[in-house]
């Protein structure tokens, strides 16, 4: 599949990723993420791997889209678990200092 990244046409496919990500180790994740095989990988590292670019001359946008469109699954960085609030009875034993019920 033909793609621009970084005003560049890349020629890209999904073997072609995977073969060019196997063997590197992904670098924690703390936004956009690729899934490419079993491991999952930042966007950028990916974009930085298959276009020889450094990461300032492209957008995670950029990847994300060549991605998706080569079928791997990509996503944002998964939100923490609300905290669930304490029930009324719960509340008035942690302000009495008794131990809460289960």
């Amino acid at each position: 599949m033909r793609c621009v990244i970084a005003r560049f046409p890349f020629d890209l496919t999904k073997s072609g990723v995977e073969d060019a990500m196997k063997g590197i180790k992904p670098q924690p994740v703390d936004g956009q993420s690729v899934l490419i095989g079993r491991r999952r990988y930042p966007v950028m590292q990916v974009g930085e791997v298959i276009t020889r670019q450094d990461r300032r001359d492209f957008s995670a946008r950029e990847v994300v889209r060549a991605m998706t469109l080569l079928g791997f699954a990509c996503r944002a960085l998964p939100e923490a678990m609300p905290v669930r609030a304490m029930t009324p009875l719960q509340t008035a034993s942690a302000m009495l200092g008794a131990p809460t019920p289960a």
